[in-house]
């Protein structure tokens, strides 16, 4: 593991001390490089929409604590620009989802981030772009 790898892991140790959403989610860190990460959560049945399905805000949720988790792993407070997704498989109660931030662009102030939700058979349940603003500032000391 890199300098920069232990540094991404602290930020995002960090981060999920503090994030209450992401811990109410049930969010697993699986892996952190910088400008990457990969994460993964159980399905609740309380995840339920008006309609019997579950909310899609489930799966953009998870896309989004990944793509913050991979933006701000170089210890740049970064925020949402602009954040799109698009749903490509329904997701079930009891599902294991999982979303991988990839890193495509990393500018001085901005940042691009793909980030893929699969479930537990490795089926494409959506598909996640962000845009962040990179704002200087540092997460933890070194």
């Amino acid at each position: 593991m890199t300098e920069k790898d232990i540094l991404a892991k602290q930020v995002v140790d960090h981060m999920m001390e503090h994030d209450l959403f992401s811990q109410w989610l049930g969010i697993t860190v699986l892996d952190i490089k910088e400008g990457y990460s990969k994460i993964q959560m159980t399905v609740r049945k309380e995840m339920i929409n008006g309609f019997g399905v579950v909310h899609g805000g489930i799966a953009f949720s998870l896309a989004d604590s990944a793509f913050a988790f991979a933006c701000n792993n170089r210890n740049n407070l970064s925020v949402a620009l602009d954040t799109s997704i698009n749903f490509t498989k329904a997701v079930n109660v009891s599902d294991t989802l999982i979303a991988e931030a990839k890193e495509n662009h990393n500018g001085r102030s901005t940042g691009l981030y793909l980030i893929t939700v699969t479930n537990q058979n490795n089926e494409q349940v959506a598909h996640f772009k962000g845009t962040c603003f990179r704002t200087g500032k540092e997460l933890v000391s070194k």
